[in-house]
């Protein structure tokens, strides 16, 4: 156990995270995803898994994880398929972790479901979920931590 870090964070889960660079995707998805497959082609080369359901997975997540603020859309839900615009409630739930952890209203992009497995499969990492309703896949881009934030430990 480590302080200040998300216990649902295991050791898996923060390697990949602390090996990732700016630009480099993260796919958190349900546990319908293909996540093995899709896994083995990512760069980390196989599926993470956090014992969650996708909100609180996202809030452990994004407590460390930076989004992306140099390109438009930085966080990416999978559209529901037949209603592309409906925002089922598993992606309302994590919008407000979203907004939670940038400490604003941090808009999500939306991608048609094929095109999803198909961008997955480009990202750093894959990280499985146990959360059951449909349509719980998100795609996070990291960011940057800035020289001028406070970091835990700075004087």
């Amino acid at each position: 156990m480590l302080k200040s870090i998300d216990p649902l964070l295991n050791a898996d889960v923060l390697h990949a995270i602390a090996s990732m660079g700016h630009g480099n995707d993260l796919i958190l998805c349900d546990s319908n995803f293909p996540a093995d497959a899709v896994g083995r082609m990512t760069t980390y080369g196989r599926a993470l898994r956090i014992d969650a359901n996708a909100p609180r997975a996202a809030r452990a997540l994004l407590s460390l994880f930076p989004l992306d603020t140099f390109v438009d859309v930085a966080a990416v839900r999978m559209e529901m398929v037949g209603t592309p615009n409906e925002i089922p409630p598993v992606q309302q739930e994590v919008q407000t972790e979203i907004d939670r952890a940038e400490g604003r209203h941090w808009p999500l992009g939306s991608m048609e479901r094929f095109a999803f497995y198909e961008q997955a499969k480009k990202s750093y990492c894959v990280v499985q979920t146990r959360e059951r309703r449909f349509y719980g896949c998100f795609l996070f881009k990291m960011g940057v931590v800035t020289p001028d934030a406070k970091l835990p430990g700075d004087a």
